[in-house]
Protein backbone atom coordinates (compact mmCIF):
# COMPACT_ATOMS: atom_id res chain seq x y z
CA UNK A 1 0.00 0.00 0.00
CA UNK A 2 1.47 3.30 -1.03
CA UNK A 3 2.34 6.44 1.74
CA UNK A 4 -0.04 9.43 1.99
CA UNK A 5 2.64 11.66 -0.23
CA UNK A 6 2.46 8.45 -2.72
CA UNK A 7 -0.76 8.32 -3.11
CA UNK A 8 -0.75 12.30 -3.68
CA UNK A 9 1.18 11.80 -6.21
CA UNK A 10 -1.34 9.40 -8.04
CA UNK A 11 -3.79 12.46 -8.12
CA UNK A 12 -5.04 13.49 -11.67
CA UNK A 13 -3.02 17.19 -11.54
CA UNK A 14 -5.14 19.77 -13.37
CA UNK A 15 -4.76 23.66 -14.10
CA UNK A 16 -7.11 25.95 -13.92
CA UNK A 17 -6.73 29.35 -15.53
CA UNK A 18 -8.56 32.85 -14.94
CA UNK A 19 -8.06 35.87 -16.66
CA UNK A 20 -9.67 38.29 -14.81
CA UNK A 21 -10.11 42.50 -15.94
CA UNK A 22 -7.09 43.47 -13.24
CA UNK A 23 -5.85 39.91 -12.09
CA UNK A 24 -3.92 36.55 -13.91
CA UNK A 25 -4.76 34.29 -11.62
CA UNK A 26 -4.20 29.82 -11.62
CA UNK A 27 -4.64 26.79 -9.66
CA UNK A 28 -3.29 23.33 -9.57
CA UNK A 29 -5.85 20.66 -8.07
CA UNK A 30 -4.98 17.86 -7.15
CA UNK A 31 -7.65 15.71 -7.35
CA UNK A 32 -10.79 17.39 -6.10
CA UNK A 33 -8.39 19.61 -4.09
CA UNK A 34 -6.96 23.01 -4.49
CA UNK A 35 -3.18 22.58 -3.61
CA UNK A 36 -1.81 26.21 -5.43
CA UNK A 37 -2.47 29.14 -6.40
CA UNK A 38 -0.50 31.55 -8.56
CA UNK A 39 -0.54 35.27 -9.60
CA UNK A 40 0.57 36.86 -12.49
CA UNK A 41 0.48 39.64 -15.26
CA UNK A 42 -0.07 39.05 -18.85
CA UNK A 43 3.48 39.63 -19.99
CA UNK A 44 4.14 37.26 -17.36
CA UNK A 45 1.91 34.91 -18.30
CA UNK A 46 3.72 32.52 -20.64
CA UNK A 47 6.74 32.00 -18.74
CA UNK A 48 4.37 32.00 -15.08
CA UNK A 49 2.44 28.96 -17.33
CA UNK A 50 5.74 27.28 -18.60
CA UNK A 51 7.04 27.19 -14.81
CA UNK A 52 3.94 25.68 -13.49
CA UNK A 53 3.76 23.51 -15.98
CA UNK A 54 7.38 21.65 -15.52
CA UNK A 55 6.66 21.89 -11.46
CA UNK A 56 3.14 20.23 -11.45
CA UNK A 57 2.58 18.39 -14.70
CA UNK A 58 -1.09 18.84 -15.38
CA UNK A 59 -2.70 16.51 -17.63
CA UNK A 60 -5.29 18.78 -18.60
CA UNK A 61 -6.44 22.63 -18.08
CA UNK A 62 -9.35 25.52 -18.33
CA UNK A 63 -8.78 29.00 -19.18
CA UNK A 64 -11.74 31.40 -18.73
CA UNK A 65 -10.26 34.74 -19.99
CA UNK A 66 -12.71 38.11 -20.00
CA UNK A 67 -9.39 40.08 -21.60
CA UNK A 68 -7.83 39.97 -25.43
CA UNK A 69 -4.85 37.98 -24.26
CA UNK A 70 -2.43 36.87 -26.53
CA UNK A 71 -3.29 33.78 -28.92
CA UNK A 72 0.42 32.83 -28.17
CA UNK A 73 -0.80 31.46 -24.58
CA UNK A 74 -3.54 29.17 -26.24
CA UNK A 75 -1.05 27.65 -28.36
CA UNK A 76 1.42 27.41 -25.19
CA UNK A 77 -1.54 25.21 -22.89
CA UNK A 78 -2.90 23.29 -25.92
CA UNK A 79 1.10 21.91 -26.66
CA UNK A 80 1.51 20.93 -23.16
CA UNK A 81 -1.98 19.91 -21.93
CA UNK A 82 -5.32 18.90 -22.91
CA UNK A 83 -7.02 22.69 -22.94
CA UNK A 84 -10.58 23.72 -22.36
CA UNK A 85 -10.89 27.07 -23.56
CA UNK A 86 -14.18 28.18 -21.87
CA UNK A 87 -17.30 29.97 -23.96
CA UNK A 88 -20.72 29.85 -24.21
CA UNK A 89 -20.81 26.54 -26.07
CA UNK A 90 -18.33 24.98 -23.93
CA UNK A 91 -20.62 21.80 -22.50
CA UNK A 92 -21.65 22.86 -19.01
CA UNK A 93 -22.72 20.65 -15.74
CA UNK A 94 -26.04 22.22 -15.55
CA UNK A 95 -28.66 22.68 -17.34
CA UNK A 96 -27.89 26.98 -18.89
CA UNK A 97 -31.55 28.11 -19.14
CA UNK A 98 -30.16 32.28 -19.13
CA UNK A 99 -32.13 34.03 -21.66
CA UNK A 100 -29.22 35.42 -23.10
CA UNK A 101 -26.15 32.55 -23.09
CA UNK A 102 -23.95 33.97 -25.19
CA UNK A 103 -23.54 37.25 -23.14
CA UNK A 104 -23.10 35.54 -19.76
CA UNK A 105 -20.00 35.75 -17.92
CA UNK A 106 -17.12 33.21 -17.94
CA UNK A 107 -16.85 34.31 -14.47
CA UNK A 108 -20.81 33.13 -13.14
CA UNK A 109 -20.12 29.92 -15.55
CA UNK A 110 -18.03 29.06 -13.41
CA UNK A 111 -19.40 30.10 -10.12
CA UNK A 112 -22.37 27.95 -11.03
CA UNK A 113 -20.73 24.79 -12.11
CA UNK A 114 -19.37 24.88 -8.85
CA UNK A 115 -22.77 24.92 -7.35
CA UNK A 116 -23.30 22.16 -9.02
CA UNK A 117 -20.84 19.73 -8.57
CA UNK A 118 -20.17 20.81 -4.65
CA UNK A 119 -23.89 21.41 -3.72
CA UNK A 120 -25.76 19.11 -5.61
CA UNK A 121 -29.51 18.71 -5.52
CA UNK A 122 -29.78 21.75 -3.66
CA UNK A 123 -31.31 25.08 -4.15
CA UNK A 124 -28.39 27.71 -4.06
CA UNK A 125 -27.15 31.10 -4.23
CA UNK A 126 -23.61 31.96 -5.10
CA UNK A 127 -22.74 36.24 -4.75
CA UNK A 128 -19.60 37.40 -6.19
CA UNK A 129 -18.36 40.68 -4.88
CA UNK A 130 -15.69 42.32 -6.91
CA UNK A 131 -16.26 45.23 -9.84
CA UNK A 132 -19.75 44.43 -9.71
CA UNK A 133 -22.03 42.22 -6.75
CA UNK A 134 -23.40 39.21 -9.11
CA UNK A 135 -26.15 36.81 -7.73
CA UNK A 136 -26.48 33.37 -9.76
CA UNK A 137 -28.82 30.96 -8.38
CA UNK A 138 -29.10 27.23 -9.58
CA UNK A 139 -32.34 25.91 -8.51
CA UNK A 140 -31.87 22.32 -6.96
CA UNK A 141 -33.11 20.07 -10.21
CA UNK A 142 -29.97 21.74 -11.00
CA UNK A 143 -31.28 24.64 -13.73
CA UNK A 144 -29.83 27.84 -13.58
CA UNK A 145 -31.59 31.09 -15.22
CA UNK A 146 -29.92 33.95 -13.79
CA UNK A 147 -29.72 35.96 -10.63
CA UNK A 148 -29.13 39.94 -10.71
CA UNK A 149 -25.95 42.47 -10.94
CA UNK A 150 -25.48 45.60 -8.88
CA UNK A 151 -22.78 48.12 -8.36
CA UNK A 152 -19.45 47.05 -6.38
CA UNK A 153 -18.23 48.98 -3.36
CA UNK A 154 -15.22 50.37 -5.43
CA UNK A 155 -18.19 51.61 -8.32
CA UNK A 156 -20.37 52.64 -5.03
CA UNK A 157 -17.67 55.41 -3.81
CA UNK A 158 -16.05 56.61 -7.51
CA UNK A 159 -20.02 57.51 -8.61
CA UNK A 160 -20.90 59.59 -5.44
CA UNK A 161 -17.33 61.30 -6.04
CA UNK A 162 -17.66 61.67 -10.24
CA UNK A 163 -21.28 62.65 -10.55
CA UNK A 164 -21.53 65.13 -7.87
CA UNK A 165 -19.61 68.34 -7.46
CA UNK A 166 -18.91 68.28 -3.73
CA UNK A 167 -18.76 64.76 -3.00
CA UNK A 168 -14.90 63.41 -1.88
CA UNK A 169 -13.64 60.10 -2.91
CA UNK A 170 -14.19 58.31 0.24
CA UNK A 171 -11.95 54.94 0.65
CA UNK A 172 -14.13 51.82 2.23
CA UNK A 173 -11.56 51.98 5.32
CA UNK A 174 -12.25 53.85 7.96
CA UNK A 175 -14.15 54.27 10.40
CA UNK A 176 -17.52 52.53 10.04
CA UNK A 177 -20.98 52.91 12.45
CA UNK A 178 -25.13 53.28 11.37
CA UNK A 179 -24.60 57.25 12.14
CA UNK A 180 -21.93 58.64 9.93
CA UNK A 181 -20.60 62.28 11.79
CA UNK A 182 -19.09 63.81 8.74
CA UNK A 183 -19.07 63.65 4.77
CA UNK A 184 -16.74 61.06 4.85
CA UNK A 185 -18.08 58.71 7.08
CA UNK A 186 -21.78 59.22 5.90
CA UNK A 187 -20.62 57.78 2.44
CA UNK A 188 -18.67 54.96 4.12
CA UNK A 189 -21.88 54.13 6.08
CA UNK A 190 -24.44 54.24 2.90
CA UNK A 191 -22.25 52.77 0.38
CA UNK A 192 -21.10 49.48 3.20
CA UNK A 193 -23.47 49.35 5.29
CA UNK A 194 -26.38 49.68 2.41
CA UNK A 195 -24.17 46.55 0.79
CA UNK A 196 -24.51 44.83 3.61
CA UNK A 197 -28.52 45.31 3.47
CA UNK A 198 -28.86 44.35 0.05
CA UNK A 199 -26.63 41.26 0.12
CA UNK A 200 -28.47 40.10 3.58
CA UNK A 201 -31.82 41.02 1.96
CA UNK A 202 -31.46 39.51 -1.74
CA UNK A 203 -30.46 35.94 0.28
CA UNK A 204 -34.26 36.66 2.33
CA UNK A 205 -35.80 37.38 -1.16
CA UNK A 206 -34.63 34.14 -2.56
CA UNK A 207 -35.33 32.26 0.29
CA UNK A 208 -38.61 33.67 0.35
CA UNK A 209 -39.26 31.77 -2.81
CA UNK A 210 -37.41 29.16 -2.93
CA UNK A 211 -37.37 27.78 0.65
CA UNK A 212 -34.01 27.13 2.23
CA UNK A 213 -30.82 27.65 -0.09
CA UNK A 214 -26.95 27.79 0.50
CA UNK A 215 -25.64 30.80 0.13
CA UNK A 216 -21.84 31.43 -0.55
CA UNK A 217 -20.17 34.71 -1.30
CA UNK A 218 -16.89 34.75 -2.95
CA UNK A 219 -14.71 37.19 -4.87
CA UNK A 220 -12.00 39.48 -3.97
CA UNK A 221 -13.93 41.87 -1.25
CA UNK A 222 -15.63 38.65 -0.07
CA UNK A 223 -13.52 38.54 3.11
CA UNK A 224 -14.22 42.42 3.67
CA UNK A 225 -18.05 42.09 3.92
CA UNK A 226 -18.18 38.40 5.63
CA UNK A 227 -16.38 39.80 8.74
CA UNK A 228 -19.26 42.46 8.59
CA UNK A 229 -22.51 40.54 7.96
CA UNK A 230 -25.10 39.88 11.26
CA UNK A 231 -26.41 36.87 8.61
CA UNK A 232 -24.35 33.51 8.85
CA UNK A 233 -22.58 33.14 5.37
CA UNK A 234 -20.41 30.41 3.78
CA UNK A 235 -17.14 32.41 2.10
CA UNK A 236 -14.73 30.59 0.04
CA UNK A 237 -12.67 33.47 -2.02
CA UNK A 238 -11.46 29.97 -4.57
CA UNK A 239 -15.09 29.36 -5.13
CA UNK A 240 -14.26 30.41 -8.85
CA UNK A 241 -11.36 28.14 -9.18
CA UNK A 242 -13.62 25.24 -7.94
CA UNK A 243 -16.08 26.16 -10.54
CA UNK A 244 -13.80 25.52 -13.13
CA UNK A 245 -12.34 22.61 -12.06
CA UNK A 246 -16.30 21.21 -12.31
CA UNK A 247 -16.89 22.44 -15.79
CA UNK A 248 -13.07 20.75 -16.63
CA UNK A 249 -14.13 17.16 -15.40
CA UNK A 250 -17.02 17.64 -17.04
CA UNK A 251 -15.64 17.69 -20.25
CA UNK A 252 -15.69 14.42 -22.38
Amino acid sequence: MPFNNERKLMLPVSLCIDFGNSKLKAAIFQGDRMAYKFEFTEDEAIHSLQKIITIHAPKKAILSSVINHSKSIDNFLNQNTKLTLLNSDTPLPFLNAYGTPSTLGNDRLALVAGLSKFYPEQSSLIISIGTCITYSFLAKNNAFRGGAISPGVELRLRSLNEYTDHLPLVQREGHLSILGYDTETCIRSGVINGMLSEISGMIELYESQYGNINAVLTGGDAPFFESRMKKKIFADVNFLFKGLYAILEYQK
